[in-house]
């Protein structure tokens, strides 16, 4: 009696028997069996995970069931339940700790806005003008030392300044 296999769920073929040009292991021989070793597994590609966002109520009412638990286990049990960690009810005690409405709230993720300084718009605008002067002195001080190598090439005598400033 002849052992039939079974392929791909489709033909029945005898053990040592070719089918054409395919053997009874339904492998191609031009192909060395590629296919068969991927088999038919399909790769499905996952979507991105979305991080959960929990509502203030929802926070609540899951509090709420921690402190009503008064047997031991009952937490873990509502945790795995709810498919959440007991790092949230820490977070969700703190929150509700500061501020019932402020601290269930939901939060803006990234960077926080700083705080507008009043005088920082003049603190800039007085640094700008600084800048500003010190580049006009700058300049000042070069046209007097190519005054005075002029004068000292011309030997020309430059009036000098006494200490109250006059001639």
């Amino acid at each position: 009696m002849e052992k039939t296999v079974r392929i791909d769920g489709e033909q029945a073929v005898g053990a040592g028997e070719m089918q054409g040009a395919r053997r009874a292991t339904g492998v191609s021989p031009a192909r060395g069996g590629s296919e068969a070793r991927r088999g038919a597994v399909d790769v499905e590609v996952l979507a991105k995970a979305t991080r959960r966002r929990f509502s203030a109520e929802y926070k609540r009412r899951i509090l709420r069931e921690a402190a009503a638990a008064s047997e031991a286990g009952e937490i873990g049990a509502l945790l795995r339940r709810e498919g959440l960690y007991s790092s949230y009810l820490i977070t969700w005690r703190r929150q509700r700790d500061r501020g019932e409405l402020a601290g269930l709230s939901p939060r803006r993720r990234g960077r926080k806005a700083k705080a507008v300084n009043p005088l920082a718009k003049r603190v800039a605008e007085l640094e700008r003008d600084k800048q500003r002067l010190e580049r006009k002195l700058k300049q000042a001080e070069l046209l007097l030392d190519i005054q005075k190598k002029a004068s000292q090439l011309l030997q020309i005598p430059l009036a000098s300044l006494d200490e109250d400033g006059s001639t």
